[in-house]
């Protein structure tokens, strides 16, 4: 089985909008920014060897607010810039109350399913509590990325980084210590 370290998108590997200390998604091609170290860090991550699969609520297509075709073209540009294996994506609302909307792992169980990951061995990397929830509910390690929202916080992340930078480094280092132990 493969490992795989699972990326939210807004605020993990692009520039979110905060308006009133709450995140919202880029609207479009000319707001998509790719935050500083992220290239790096996917590199690292992928030579080491894990699936990198962005899991993603986008609820403004089901609100009206936002086209899927944008959504879409946000995707191609950041596949064509990071080693990225797959992009999943949840385009429905709260309200909806469907199985891959994080915090439901949906999304994490699919691409498990598909592509025969061992959700143990593997990583939620999120800066909202609903995506650390859905990696514990997986049954991944979580690391959460502080950005400083004024929103609910997660519930005990097994790591907290400032950057997917800070949260590559911890997983490299982790996955060192699990090695060494298991050869003790």
């Amino acid at each position: 089985m493969r490992r795989a370290v699972f990326l939210d998108r807004d605020g993990v590997l692009i520039r979110a909008n905060v308006w009133d200390g709450k995140p919202y998604p880029v609207a479009n091609l000319a707001e998509l920014e790719i935050l500083p170290g992220v290239d790096e860090a996917c590199k690292l991550l992928h030579e080491a060897g894990f699936l990198l699969i962005v899991v993603t609520n986008q609820p403004d297509v089901a609100r009206g607010t936002q086209r899927r075709e944008v959504v879409e073209a946000m995707h191609c540009v950041l596949r064509e810039k990071l080693p990225l294996d797959d992009i999943l994506v949840c385009y429905h609302d709260d309200a909806d109350h469907c199985l891959c909307r994080k915090p439901e792992p949906g999304l994490l169980l699919q691409a498990a399913k598909d592509w025969n990951i061992d959700l143990s061995k593997s990583y939620m990397i999120g800066d909202r509590w609903k995506d650390i929830e859905a990696g514990r509910r997986a049954g991944c390690i979580t690391i959460f990325i502080e950005c400083g929202y004024d929103e609910k916080e997660p519930e005990e992340p097994d790591h907290r980084a400032g950057s997917l930078s800070e949260a590559a480094s911890w997983i490299l280092l982790h996955c060192r210590e699990l090695t060494k132990e298991g050869n003790e």
